[in-house]
């Protein structure tokens, strides 16, 4: 069997980012990444928690992996390890666990093992870690964009959220370290960096006399020839006048920004523990929009949380409608062990909330086609992702995300045109290429 590896990536944007980290890791000690038809000697089970869902769909990978690559070395690791490392550690076939802490060490822990042959659980208090795992990313496979984690951790503690207890408290990683991966990246030709994590505007929380804005300005002034730098989600209560100064005067900062609501309804909002009221919310969006009037803001909203009434449900309908969000991700309140809300009053009948997420969905596709019909005839910088040999088409996303699609030439791919909208819509708008 040759050194090979392969990943099992469930969950967000920070546990892809992560994978990446350690394929690196296991790079340097001699593996690689399986090709197709390969046979891998190790998978690596990346794991999430944020759900009862997510559990069990992080359970059925570690088995699925276990039945179709039995001589494989089998590592689990990630937020379900982490709260659940004992029943992990029981599967038959799990060879070392890690929970979030530990994985920049996965090449380590696994001579460790092709060594003693002993089951390796390497998994620590994670409310008690204060480090940041160094694990860093130089090069993505097969994306235009890449990302980059600048802290981990979260202290928010909503009612229905069990992430703080899987991740820890807020750890910014170091600025210097930043800024040199930022310029690898860019120098490796990505065209957009995300900065992302688990509460990525609390990046400087935990830091004396460096703040998230700050972080924003040095990338977008000493990170040579970064084109776009977009934020993967930043809270109401994160976004202060530096940024807002940042959004409009910075041409590297996308006209985007993703702003969670999670309830359009202060009750509800005091039930979930969230830090703001809708006043609050509503005065911020307007600062934004005053400062950038054609910004497109994106949200999460959580449908079906316990006690939630019709009328409740109402007032975020009237909310969204009120603020205008270009797009909405919405969830079915999910029930998760282990969070207060869980253990609430009146929960709510999953028909009910599947109710009340289609509705959501087709106010929020309404919105987005009216925010994309806004630029017809307009010209848009995109950035081609993906093309289609059959139609010779592009694919790729405005700086406002929109996603765009025009007949074009290969040779376009991972690199941004400017592009006249011709027909705006969602999920996806026609333009031609400006000669």
């Amino acid at each position: 069997m040759t050194k090979g590896y392969d990943f099992i990536t469930l969950g967000c944007k920070v546990n892809a980012y992560e994978s990446e980290g350690m394929a690196l890791v296991l790079d340097k000690i001699g593996y690689h990444q399986v090709k197709e038809g390969e046979t891998p000697s190790v998978m690596v089970i990346n794991t999430c928690t944020v759900t009862g869902t997510s559990d069990k769909k992080s359970r059925q990978m570690i088995h699925r992996a276990i039945k179709n690559q039995p001589n494989a070395i089998i590592c689990v690791v990630g937020c379900y390890s982490q709260l659940a490392s004992e029943q992990v550690a029981e599967i038959p076939g799990v060879n070392i666990v890690l929970g979030t802490n530990n994985r920049s060490k996965i090449g380590e822990y696994l001579l460790d093992y092709l060594k003693n042959k002993q089951q390796i659980i390497a998994v620590s208090d994670s409310l008690k870690n204060h480090d940041f795992d160094l694990l860093s990313v130089t090069n993505y496979h097969d994306t235009t964009r890449a990302y980059l984690k600048v802290q981990d951790g979260c202290n928010n503690f909503c009612s229905y959220c069990i992430v703080p207890y899987a991740r820890g408290p807020i750890r910014s990683r170091d600025k210097d370290i930043i800024l040199k991966e930022a310029q690898t990246l860019v120098d490796q030709g990505f065209q957009e960096l995300v900065l992302t994590g688990i509460h990525t505007a609390g990046y400087g929380l935990d830091l004396e006399d460096y703040s998230f804005a700050d972080l924003l300005t040095d990338l977008v002034s000493k990170v040579k020839g970064l084109k776009r730098l977009r934020i993967s989600s930043i809270e109401e209560s994160e976004i202060d006048d530096k940024i807002i100064d940042l959004l409009k005067n910075s041409p590297i900062i996308v006209n985007h920004l993703h702003i969670p609501l999670q309830a359009g309804c202060d009750k509800t909002l005091k039930q979930m523990r969230r830090k703001y009221t809708l006043a609050q919310y509503e005065k911020t969006i307007n600062k934004i929009r005053a400062a950038k009037p054609d910004i497109a803001i994106t949200t999460d909203v959580i449908v079906g949380f316990p006690g939630e009434s019709e009328a409740d449900f109402e007032d975020t309908k009237q909310f969204i409608q009120k603020i205008n969000f270009t797009q909405l991700h919405v969830f079915p309140y999910s029930s998760r062990a282990g969070t207060p809300a869980a253990l609430m009053p009146n929960q709510i009948d999953p028909k009910v909330k599947k109710e009340r997420v289609l509705e959501l969905i087709k106010l929020s596709n309404e919105q987005a086609k009216r925010y994309a019909r806004l630029h017809e005839d307009k010209l848009l910088p995109i950035l081609f992702e993906t093309y289609d040999e059959n139609t010779e088409t592009l694919e790729g996303h405005a700086p406002n995300y929109m996603r765009v699609k025009v007949k074009g030439k290969k040779e376009l791919l991972h690199t941004i045109k400017n592009v006249r909208i011709k027909v705006g819509g969602f999920p996806l708008s026609l333009g031609e290429l400006e000669e």
